[in-house]
């Protein structure tokens, strides 16, 4: 089993910060990428930011120069740091990693369980 605990998300004004930090933890080999997707109200999950392995990321055009993401491998930790929130980024922000249990097995999703992020005056 492999779990992913998401912390940092609550209510902040337009212009603010909030730091997102996801933890993995259980029976995980080795993962492949990290990463956090987000769902607002009536809307399909999107893709925010990933990191692969190697240090790779990828960002949504939408946050692409106010979002940064990090993460540690060896701590099977990532974290989102979003700066000047906007009221459209208000969202549940999902943890994701892509990772195996065993050498043998293959890789797979995981998600977490969620968690808010509300922008608003």
């Amino acid at each position: 089993q492999v779990q992913l605990v998401e912390s940092g998300g609550g209510l902040v004004q337009p212009g603010g910060s909030l730091r997102l930090s996801c933890v993995a933890s259980g029976s995980i080999f080795s993962i492949n990428a990290m990463g956090w997707y987000r769902q607002a109200p009536g809307k399909q999950r999107e893709l925010v930011a990933t990191m692969t392995d190697g240090g790779r990321t990828n960002y949504a055009d939408s946050v692409k120069v106010r979002f940064s993401i990090s993460g540690d491998n060896a701590r099977n930790t990532v974290v989102l740091q979003m700066n000047s929130l906007k009221p459209e980024d208000t969202a549940v922000y999902f943890c994701y990693v892509e990772g195996r249990t065993s050498r043998f097995s293959v890789y797979r999703d995981y998600w977490g369980r969620g968690t808010q992020v509300t922008v608003s005056s």
